[in-house]
């Protein structure tokens, strides 16, 4: 029989109490597809008390659009309960409406629009697009938390409206949030994580952590169509990458579910540690295929610490 999968704890919802690890971080992801309309985006916030910082991520994506992504490593650590960011170009929160079923985001920023998302890599010139995200993210189905590590998991459906440029879109879509707090070194060790629905309602998510080919960590979920949640300790992917390091196809496997990726369009980061070292950072609103033909849509991103 299947492990049932072990539900997230209301009271981590909130901010946590950091330690003195250098790399200790606090972070809030909320990704979401709207397939009908041909768009996608994420918000992250990741606050690092030990370098007195937080980092700021937002995008928009499409398959025939700019990229317009926000990526801003020098914010204030918000100190308000809703998470509220206000600087230069950049306004946007972030509150739990009720605690593991309903969040809301407020973004206002202005966005860089590139043509090839490679360009993020480097000095990440391009066009001034205003971007605005009223966005809910409410539970569909159950919670995930991760066994043995500080973080948790939850599939939502999306609604509300995103605003790029002159251009205005009613969401009606899905996709995952998470939180995670502890150390998170981007630059020793690589790993991928997936989210995604299949059109039957089928919800999965995996996280394959890896440094070199040796598997440090993994685990994952998939969530029936009824909304029964069950853990799945067997996970693997692979990957092929073009000259810049951005997948163009890959597989997963997440217990008994095989699936084939697709990226459709991608929103990478150019991460730098304290010390000088890089991580490229591709993540990309993606196409799923399983085995047995079901299709769906969701996230996967890569962790690529560029090693020597």
């Amino acid at each position: 029989m299947p492990d049932p999968a072990l539900p997230a704890a209301a009271a981590d919802e909130q901010r946590h109490t950091p330690d003195r690890e250098p790399l200790w971080s606090e972070s809030w992801y909320l990704d979401f597809v709207d397939p009908d309309q041909g768009i996608g985006g994420y918000v992250r916030l990741g606050l690092y008390p030990g370098q007195q910082t937080a980092w700021y991520w937002a995008c928009v994506v499409g398959p025939d659009r700019q990229l317009a992504t926000v990526i801003d490593h020098e914010v204030a650590i918000p100190a308000s309960p809703s998470h509220e960011i206000r600087t230069e170009g950049l306004w946007a929160d972030y509150t739990v409406e009720t605690a593991l079923d309903h969040v809301s985001v407020g973004v206002e920023a202005f966005a860089v629009g590139v043509d090839d998302p490679a360009e993020v890599y480097g000095d990440l010139r391009g066009d001034r697009v205003p971007l605005g995200f009223d966005l809910e993210w409410e539970t569909d189905g159950g919670t995930f938390a991760y066994p043995g590590v500080t973080r948790y998991e939850v599939p939502c459906r999306v609604h509300g409206e995103v605003l790029v440029g002159a251009e205005r879109f009613e969401i009606d879509g899905h996709g995952q949030r998470d939180h995670s707090w502890g150390v998170r070194d981007w630059w020793s060790y690589g790993w991928s994580w997936t989210a995604g629905r299949l059109d039957d309602g089928t919800r999965f998510h995996a996280v394959d952590v890896r440094l070199g080919a040796d598997a440090l960590y993994g685990t994952g979920y998939v969530q029936s169509p009824g909304g029964l949640m069950t853990a799945v300790t067997t996970v693997a992917n692979t990957a092929e990458v073009d000259a810049e390091g951005l997948p163009v196809a890959a597989t997963w496997q997440l217990g008994d579910l095989d699936v084939v990726i697709e990226p459709i369009a991608f929103s990478p980061v150019l991460l730098t540690a304290p010390d000088g070292r890089l991580s490229r950072f591709p993540r990309a609103w993606c196409r799923f295929t399983a085995s047995d033909g079901r299709t769906g849509h969701g996230w996967t991103e890569w962790n690529q610490p560029q090693l020597g």
